[in-house]
């Protein structure tokens, strides 16, 4: 999932340091576009992934800099660089085993046969900071283990979004190495993938069942233009946010939920004080988050 920082990326200019003022005009800029806070302990940080935008720009400082994201008529394209010069993608297929065994055996099985009762044959899933397409992929494959050939005759939809239009291209794309398939099944891989030119592609019967596009997790009204959903994924991405702003997604993600629906947060994420509107559910594994009709 899309996360704040990696320690990888380029060295920072030895003669381009931020100062505290530019590293609080910086911040606050971010988080106003994005809802991810940096903390203060964490302005080298600044430094190291910003320092090759500003050069590439030929600008002087990170004043300049933050000039140029505020006024510049290229500032728009400038955003989409910010964004994917602050997030890192480490993700991978099947991340955490045993959440991904609580949805596919307990939580999709339930909620399919919810809609079966209801003579419905339509799913929406949200995964909320899909990255590189690791996760959304992954779900694709195990609505295909669970409904097998009856898959045809479901309307099925993933809406996959992040911030960073260049990692949505990467996912729309649909090519992966081994490292990113490091924690999944053998039979899955040859199942699902097309292995070529020592790379492997998600076949197209996944790719069809997915919708990227790109969203900002900080707008809470165009998140509400989102087609409900019946179960949202956001995992490790809320991590990065400060209460006020945590409060703000998950109220969204609330919204959006159908009733009965359920929410997938990171295993070392909590709704505790973010969230009362929740009924927990504790399983093997994993915490699962539903929203009570």
């Amino acid at each position: 999932m899309s996360s704040l920082f990696a320690s990888k990326g380029a060295s920072p200019q030895k003669d381009l340091r931020v100062t505290d003022e530019e590293f609080t005009q910086l911040r606050d800029f971010i988080y106003q576009q994005s809802g991810i806070y940096i903390a203060e302990n964490r302005k080298y940080l600044i430094e190291n992934r910003l320092s090759n935008r500003i050069k590439e720009l030929n600008l002087k400082s990170f004043g300049e800099y933050c000039y140029y994201l505020r006024f510049d008529l290229k500032r728009k394209d400038e955003l989409v660089k910010l964004f994917a010069s602050i997030t890192t993608n480490e993700t991978s297929f099947y991340r955490n085993p045993p959440q991904l065994q609580v949805f596919q055996d307990i939580i999709l099985k339930k909620v399919l046969e919810d809609l079966r009762l209801k003579k419905s044959r339509k799913l929406r899933i949200w995964s909320a900071g899909c990255s590189t397409g690791e996760e959304p992929y992954t779900l694709t494959i195990m609505l295909h283990e669970v409904l097998k050939a009856e898959i045809a005759a479901w309307d099925i939809k993933i809406n996959a979004m992040d911030l960073s239009e260049p990692v949505l291209a990467s996912a729309r794309r649909g090519v992966y190495s081994d490292y990113a398939l490091r924690t999944t099944p053998k039979e899955i891989i040859n199942k699902y993938f097309i292995f070529r030119n020592n790379l492997y592609e998600i076949r197209p019967e996944q790719k069809r069942l997915v919708n990227f596009m790109q969203g900002n997790l900080s707008d809470r009204l165009g998140l509400k233009r989102l087609e409900r959903s019946h179960i949202v994924f956001c995992r490790n991405v809320i991590i990065y946010f400060d209460d006020n702003m945590k409060k703000q997604v998950v109220a969204s993600f609330y919204d959006n939920l159908l009733p009965g629906g359920y929410l997938f947060i990171g295993h070392s994420e909590s709704l505790h004080n973010i969230s009362r509107g929740f009924k927990p559910e504790s399983h093997p594994g994993a915490i699962v988050y539903l929203k009570e009709s």
